[in-house]
């Protein structure tokens, strides 16, 4: 596959443009909720429209967040097989890094679950595993997407679909770097709970 041909530039671009599109920002605008960058960390993901008390606008993010991340892995598919994995790091980016926003965006945590579970669904299960696993135990947001991620790229691999463990091990290291303030306060003990004020 020739990553310059104009076919597969096509699907990088429409998978970017898909993934950048920002709808916890949206929702808490359209339902006036504010401007979501104002309010708690500043970013756009559901943990952060939770903030605002609105539950059923934090549950409409997360479900678009990840259909969004699908939708760019299955058009690929379809339109293109073989390209599903380059679109699925393509609406990752477009989430973490929105031309709109200008580059600032989510973390990209629910958008992974949705490429993950359309690449694979062993691999979105195993994440969806993990990730809820994980927020029950604890109740830490960052701490159950975090250990989603990096099961996501484990799961690959001990699934048969070694194939895409290489971009979903890209992501994984996208979205740590993008919490490196929320491992900070993990390690320090320091990061709020579901419920607490960030």
């Amino acid at each position: 596959m020739n990553v310059a041909s104009p076919s597969v530039a096509g699907v990088l671009i429409a998978a970017y443009l898909l993934g950048s599109v920002p709808f916890g920002l949206l929702l808490t605008r359209l339902f006036g909720a504010g401007d979501l960058r104002s309010i708690g960390s500043g970013n756009i993901g559901a943990t952060n429209v939770l903030r605002t008390g609105r539950k059923g606008l934090a549950a409409a993010t997360l479900l678009l967040d990840l259909a969004k991340g699908a939708t760019a892995v299955l058009i690929a598919r379809a339109v293109f097989p073989g390209t599903e994995a380059l679109a699925a790091l393509a609406a990752v980016v477009g989430h973490c890094f929105p031309i709109w926003l200008r580059f600032n965006g989510g973390k990209g945590v629910a958008t992974t679950m949705g490429v993950s579970l359309a690449l694979a669904w062993p691999i979105g299960l195993a994440y969806a595993v993990v990730w809820l696993g994980m927020l029950a135990a604890t109740r830490i947001s960052s701490l159950g997407g975090l250990s989603a991620v990096i099961a996501a790229p484990i799961a690959a691999l001990l699934t048969g679909h070694e194939t895409y463990a290489p971009v979903l091990a890209a992501l994984a290291l996208l979205v740590l770097w993008l919490h490196r303030a929320n491992i900070a306060r993990l390690q320090a003990g320091t990061e709020p709970r579901i419920g607490q004020k960030g």
